[in-house]
């Protein structure tokens, strides 16, 4: 399949390009500039200069294509307004191409919101005010489904691995002697290996039909303090763990804060059914190879 794909030097992005690539297809990459347009030809893509809030300029070498897949993520404070003009623009173009296409968006289980039973793909979105405005740019992706495009929206859970997100950045603190955890600790992160989230986004093309939303999480539903626990005892001396009350992390943190609060069970039996399993369980039992992978990345 010929895709297009934004992010492809971003987190998740870059693992969804990698295994687009094993898997075959042919890959088109958004990117803002040279250096970016070098690693993508490095790993096998073409890339296309472009940024995201001006699709214009990018437009007509999108539609040509089998798919589009929104994996790039805007800065702040002008996220939501780019990601709206990106949308705006590709949604109605790639429906009047007249051929069959596929388009494929990239949430956050955070719009959700906290999920202490376990919440599938059915679950009402409560979100957080960090992840608000993402409710509505779902919606516009699945309203915009037709007979020529088909649309799903992918909701991965906190995302691990590579040496890079939110779990790397316990890894590094952890070799920095200090790891801290939001709130009590006692919430449960529904988390996905990069690579298992990659090959999500692999069955969704590989899949005829396939459309609507789709859940990237393990069930392992382990709680932060254990997970902390987990890094700091592989670390020598092991790292010290200090709570941060919520009101202060958000002082700090803004509502991000409350994103690494949130207490969430999250299930995924619709990426299931496409034969999507997770190979990675769980952070606890696997710390000492995300030290392996976070020191390698350092080292590159």
């Amino acid at each position: 399949m010929r895709v297009f794909l934004t992010g492809g030097t971003g987190y998740i992005g870059t693992a969804v390009l990698d295994a687009f690539i094993k898997a075959g297809h042919h890959v088109t990459a958004l990117v803002r500039d040279s250096e970016k347009a070098a690693r993508i030809e490095a790993r096998g893509a073409i890339p296309v200069l472009g940024d995201l809030g001006s699709p214009a300029r990018f437009l007509p070498t999108l539609v040509e294509l089998d798919a589009v897949v929104h994996t790039a993520v805007a800065e702040l404070p002008r996220r939501a307004a780019v990601e709206r003009a990106f949308l705006d623009a590709v949604l109605p173009a790639m429906a009047a191409a007249g051929k069959p296409r596929l388009f494929v968006y990239t949430s956050s289980v955070w719009v959700l919101g906290s999920q202490p039973a376990p919440a599938d793909e059915s679950a009402a979105v409560a979100p957080i005010a960090y992840s608000v405005w993402r409710v509505g740019h779902e919606a516009d992706v699945l309203a915009a489904a037709s007979p020529s495009l088909s649309v799903a929206v992918i909701r991965p859970g906190i995302v691990y691995g590579s040496g890079r997100g939110i779990v790397s950045d316990m890894l590094r603190d952890a070799l920095n002697g200090l790891v801290r955890v939001i709130g009590d600790g006692r919430n449960r992160w529904p988390c996905v290996y990069d690579r298992d989230l990659a090959e999500l986004y692999v069955r969704v093309l590989a899949t005829p039909g396939a459309s609507g939303v789709y859940h990237a999480a393990g069930d392992d539903d382990e709680r932060v303090n254990d997970i902390a626990d987990a890094i700091t005892q592989h670390v020598s001396p092991p790292a010290d763990i200090r709570h941060v009350p919520l009101p202060e992390a958000r002082a700090k943190l803004g509502p991000y804060a409350d994103g690494l609060a949130l207490d969430q069970i999250v299930r995924s039996p619709r990426s299931r059914a496409l034969g999507w399993t997770p190979t990675m369980h769980g952070i606890t039992g696997n710390a000492p190879r995300l030290f392996e992978e976070y020191r390698r990345a350092a080292r590159e």
